[in-house]
């Protein structure tokens, strides 16, 4: 580190801020004046089903939690047992990780057994008459939002540290002891509203992933749909070609050179696809036209399908299938079943190779498809049409409000630590 980083580091404060006039009663001090201990946990390769839990990078979350769905079980006799073990109110500090995780920190509560923790943790434990264990806690996290912790690690390949002399040089707002425990109160309780929300919103947005699947069920698995006679795709198409192998250019604006990367989530953003070099004829034999549906036919997206939608000029890359189909076929209609299960059933039963996965013309064109009469088709389409853009419509909101409430954390941590959080009887105030 430059000395004028460290002296950039030595006036900065929680959240990466400069120092700030403090509420009355508060004062700056240096970690290292209110903890007591700061221990780093030791290295065991080893594994024993009937050992002790020991706690891992992975067990804890970058929203403070500790995560005990996972966790391994280490040999340890009682000396180093005794010597690492937790105990509640201690605090443990993510050491070592990547440049993005280090500083991920947690409260230990305690757990239904013995618990230790790995060298990529350091275990503080406080001053107990000067900082409360929870409080130092939300100061950690707030560190980490604020990234403070990428500024303060020494970094190599692959992975990045903070030492304990950079850790305890550390210089955060303290409130009296009585101060730090109230506001840990209203930050847990309003934390763990932010967490039950997010839950929620998580459980939602779970269900509402499945609702275009039980839509397309409702159309495809059905008695009416096992009636329709059903044809080979090859016998409904006007053309079945790959695309043109070319290496793609940003200098060129047209035409565009469509890859299996430039459909990520049923879209593609045009401007964003690069061009490509090509002659006339390559090109009328590869341009992309209102109602083609294109194929993955390799990679691990191998059969996902995408229409094209009135698209720039554009041409298709190699490792697409391009499907135009014939008049009887609405190319809605198609889709739709090109994403159903019965059409994924086929997929997995026809696509050749293990390692990688890939489905070529021939497989293609030789899969089946129902057809009904094109009125129903057009009946059909329209209702799925109405039903997917009112489900993305419910994902989009879903994924709106999880980025808004991603937010909540941080904002509650640095109100908290200017003394600005409030707790009003029942109506918490932030």
């Amino acid at each position: 580190m430059t000395p004028r980083k460290e002296e950039a580091l030595a006036s900065s404060c929680l959240g990466g801020e400069p120092k700030r006039p403090l509420p009355d009663g508060w004062r700056w001090v240096r970690l290292g004046e209110v903890i007591a201990e700061a221990q780093p946990g030791f290295a065991c390769g080893a594994r024993d089903p009937e050992g002790v839990i020991q706690l891992r990078m992975n067990n804890v979350d970058t929203r403070g939690n500790l995560i005990w769905d996972k966790f391994i079980r280490v040999p340890a006799d009682e000396e180093t047992v005794s010597r690492y073990r937790l105990v509640s109110g201690d605090v443990v500090f993510n050491n070592t990780n990547s440049t993005e995780l280090v500083g991920k920190s947690a409260l230990f509560t305690g757990y239904v057994e013995p618990v230790v923790y790995s060298n990529h943790f350091t275990r503080l434990r406080v001053v107990s008459d000067s900082l409360f264990p929870e409080f130092l806690a939300y100061s950690l996290l707030l560190e980490w939002q604020a990234r403070t912790f990428e500024n303060l690690c020494n970094r190599w390949i692959g992975q990045s540290a903070v030492k304990n002399d950079k850790l305890l040089a550390l210089e955060i707002p303290l409130p009296p002891l009585s101060e730090q425990k109230r506001i840990a109160g209203v930050l847990r309780e309003q934390m763990g509203a932010v967490e039950r929300a997010r839950a929620a919103a998580e459980a939602q947005r779970t269900a509402a992933h499945a609702i275009p699947a039980a839509y397309l069920r409702a159309v495809f698995n059905t008695p009416e749909a096992q009636a329709w006679p059903r044809r080979r795709v090859a016998e409904l198409c006007d053309r079945i070609n790959y695309g043109y192998t070319a290496s793609a250019d940003f200098t060129v604006a047209e035409p565009r050179l469509l890859r299996i990367t430039d459909i990520q989530e049923g879209r593609v953003a045009w401007q964003q696809v690069p061009g490509c070099r090509i002659d006339a004829e390559d090109e009328a034999a590869h341009a992309l036209a209102d109602g083609d549906i294109v194929f993955a036919r390799t990679g691990a997206t191998t059969g996902k399908s995408f229409l094209i939608r009135q698209p720039p000029r554009a041409v298709f890359a190699s490792y697409l299938i391009r499907l135009r189909l014939t008049g009887e076929m609405l190319p809605d209609f198609v889709y739709a079943f090109f994403q159903s299960p019965d059409y994924w059933r086929q997929v997995r039963e026809n696509v050749r190779g293990a390692g990688q996965p890939n489905l070529n013309a021939s497989l293609l064109g030789a899969m089946t498809v129902p057809v009904p009469p094109l009125a129903d088709q057009q009946r059909i389409a329209a209702r799925l049409a109405g039903q997917m853009a009112a489900a993305e419509r419910l994902r989009e909101g879903l994924e709106e409000q999880l980025e808004a409430l991603a937010k909540l954390p941080a904002s509650l941590l640095r109100r908290a630590f200017s003394g600005e959080l409030r707790c009003d009887g029942d109506a918490l105030r932030c």
